[in-house]
């Protein structure tokens, strides 16, 4: 049977060091809402607002720039806050990832998470094919209907929104939403809203097409093909078999602007292949992995004494079944 993934790593590293990305991205998005609920609920208005709008100690505005596109395309004229507040979060987002807004902050990502881990544990079969461009077509679609209805009326039923607003302020409607989104993970395919449907991270996925933080495999001629990390991984295709080479121009630096960086590659890799590193880093990271052939142009095959020839197919199999 095949072992659960990240057991590898466990024993390898620890249990902490193998969920330490895990760990600091749900400590990063309940402190987001910690923060947010530190106003209403104990009387320390450090953050006013909600993901769409908030005022930081009164000074900093802190705008949804998917909200601010969706405003202008309604006809709308915003304020300058919310101009300023839209530019700050582009920016930090660009700086980091644009998904890792996904990851790192989104709490629609906890439910969906927590609906992939059951569907695992449950052992849920098959899925439905829902294309992965979706997303885009919905995207496109919300725009198209804010500037056709002169209203943002995608917010009235985005569930980030609605399960923001509704732990902020007990808003019971929006937990609908929230369920009908857990079910659909469970039931209907997995990752299916965050990785097929969410126009939000469709949007964010466009800022993070230049970014320069970026995963990159800087150590993989240590990989032994376990496949853990095309298993963990939740948009598939974007870490492909060039840890085990292939001349075919792709390197070690993860670039697909669909990676979210939530380090969970860093975390279940038992011998440390995966590191956060810059875009730019390409060359000196392919010059690291592979100093013993300076004239290289190309993304060389690691060793083929590293791993089995099984793992290696195991590793090859799980890729494509995640296409």
């Amino acid at each position: 049977m095949r072992a659960r993934i990240g057991a590898e790593a466990t024993r390898a590293k620890g249990w902490l060091a193998a969920h330490r990305w895990l760990l600091a991205r749900r400590s990063t998005q309940f402190g987001v809402l910690a923060l947010f609920l530190a106003g209403p609920h104990l009387g320390y208005w450090i953050v006013k607002g909600n993901l769409s709008y908030s005022l930081t100690l009164g000074v900093l505005p802190l705008a949804d720039p998917y909200v601010l596109m969706q405003s202008l395309m309604a006809g709308h004229s915003p304020e300058r806050n919310a101009i300023v507040g839209a530019a700050v979060v582009l920016v930090a987002y660009f700086l980091v990832g644009g998904r890792a807004y996904c990851a790192w902050v989104c709490p629609v990502n906890v439910v969906t998470d927590t609906a992939h881990w059951l569907r695992a544990r449950v052992g849920v079969p098959g899925g439905a094919g829902i294309s992965r461009s979706t997303r885009y077509w919905i995207l496109a679609m919300t725009l198209a209907v804010a500037s056709t209805t002169g209203s943002i009326a995608w917010e009235l039923v985005n569930p980030v929104s609605m399960l923001h607003r509704g732990i902020i302020f007990e808003i019971g409607a929006g937990w609908t939403v929230i369920g009908a989104v857990f079910l659909l993970d469970l039931f209907v395919a997995g990752r299916a809203w965050c990785g097929r449907l969410c126009p939000v991270g469709a949007f964010y996925s466009v800022v993070a097409l230049c970014s320069p933080l970026r995963i990159a495999a800087v150590r993989r001629d240590r990989c032994n093909d376990c496949a853990d990390c095309y298993a963990v991984c939740p948009e598939p295709l974007v870490i492909r078999p060039a840890l085990k080479g292939g001349d075919d121009g792709i390197g070690p630096v993860i670039l697909s602007p669909l990676c979210t960086n939530c380090g969970r590659c860093i975390d279940v890799c038992p011998t440390d292949v995966f590191a956060f590193a810059s875009r730019f880093s390409k060359g000196a990271a392919h010059d690291q992995v592979h100093r013993d052939s300076p004239g290289s142009t190309g993304a060389r095959p690691v060793a083929a004494g590293v791993g089995t020839a099984a793992r290696a197919e195991r590793a090859d199999a799980a890729w494509s079944q995640r296409r």
